[in-house]
């Protein structure tokens, strides 16, 4: 770990503090301005879309101005879309609140490139390390963000006011930390010069394809679980302080594996890691169909946040063996555009399923993207050991 590592691990527990804040608070947000239950969720959806549709547009500002310049006008965004979100709340409009969460997803699409960045400022040895322990500075936002939420409440009359202007207070902060960073000098690309293969052939090699399926089905099953969780619990009566603290616990799992999961990776191999994940997913779902107290919750969205570590973390590694230096804009974006699609999804799923389907149900449809990801490890593994035995 040197200065730079340091810094982005910094900059990346803000940005996790923004995204906790947003999934802890937007949904009941939404609850209160919706015209209608189900559309609850739909700032949490807005969050993910904005995001989906700016992988292009950041992909692009990367390759033309670097990591400096692209990161802190990402962050420039998320201070406006935190005050916009302020004045969609003052001001009672849902559809603005929409409005401002799709803008802010382009904050989203930047903060998603800190991983890869991370891998670009430690020697090709020690990537794996360098992404763990970079993601595993997601413990201030496990801390920060949900407490962040909980004492902001009330704080200026209208419940969570007070939260959407502490964001813009910590894009402030972030932007100061970002601009201690020195990222790798920016190669020129001559007029004309080569890209790397097309984007199709790159999509299309296996190790992608189940890096992008691991992604995104895992942070897919992880957003459906956790947007929710604050809605289902609030039906079963609970404060929102009982909601902080199992948010709290599931960003502690996402994030303090970090400081191993890299270490893992390099003894046991990816896959394997994976493959933990998977059954750390459906472990999760069996505790929360087991009942709905307080230490369920919390212990099923703890193994859901290791879970995701361990996929998310893994899938970024495994990305990285598919794609060439020059090809590293357009093979990010794809990926994460996937992963920002999923999610999408899964956000406006969540709502929906919760407050017509309720708790169970939802479980119950999280089993088949774990699966789904599951089949995608073994079937990778299976074409590597074939390979191996042709080599022999």
């Amino acid at each position: 770990m040197n200065k730079n590592l340091w810094l982005l691990a910094a900059a990346q527990g803000l940005f996790l503090t923004n995204n906790v804040v947003f999934i802890a608070i937007n949904g009941l947000v939404g609850l209160s301005l919706a015209p209608a239950g189900w559309m609850a969720t739909l700032p949490v959806m807005g969050y993910v879309v904005g995001g989906a549709l700016s992988t292009g547009l950041v992909a692009r500002s990367q390759a033309r101005w670097g990591r400096q310049v692209s990161f802190q006008l990402g962050l420039a965004v998320a201070l406006g879309s935190a005050l916009l979100c302020a004045a969609a709340l003052h001001l009672g409009s849902f559809w603005l609140l929409v409005l401002a969460t799709v803008v802010a997803g382009y904050y989203s699409a930047n903060g998603q490139l800190y991983r890869f960045a991370a891998g670009e400022l430690a020697a090709p040895a020690y990537r794996e390390k360098a992404v763990s322990l970079v993601l595993a500075g997601g413990l201030i936002g496990a801390v920060a963000g949900p407490n962040l939420a909980n004492h902001t409440r009330d704080g200026l009359g209208a419940p969570f006011l007070g939260a959407y202007l502490a964001l813009a207070g910590v894009a402030l902060l972030s932007m100061a930390v970002m601009a201690g960073i020195r990222f790798p000098a920016q190669l020129p690309r001559a007029p004309g010069g080569a890209s790397g293969r097309p984007l199709g052939e790159i999509l299309r090699q296996p190790v992608f394809v189940v890096a992008t399926v691991g992604a995104a089905l895992g942070y897919g099953v992880m957003n459906l679980l956790m947007a929710a969780t604050p809605l289902a619990m609030q039906v079963c009566g609970m404060p929102f302080s009982d909601a902080a603290l199992v948010l709290e616990w599931h960003v502690i799992g996402m994030f303090a594996p970090g400081f191993f999961t890299g270490h893992l990776i390099k003894r046991f191999g990816v896959l394997p890691v994976m493959g933990v994940g998977v059954l750390l997913n459906a472990l999760c779902i069996g505790i929360a169909l087991s009942g709905q107290d307080l230490h369920q919750f919390l212990v099923a969205l703890f193994l859901l946040g290791v879970g995701w570590n361990f996929l998310f973390t893994g899938s970024t590694t495994l990305a990285m063996q598919a794609y060439r230096p020059e090809e590293k804009d357009k093979a990010q974006a794809a990926i994460n555009f996937f992963v920002f699609a999923t999610m999408a999804v899964t956000s406006f799923a969540s709502g929906a399923l919760v407050t017509t389907q309720g708790w169970t149900l939802l479980n119950l449809g999280s089993l088949l993207p774990v699966a789904l990801t599951g089949v995608a490890l073994l079937w990778l593994a299976a074409r590597r050991r074939a390979h191996s035995r042709e080599t022999v």
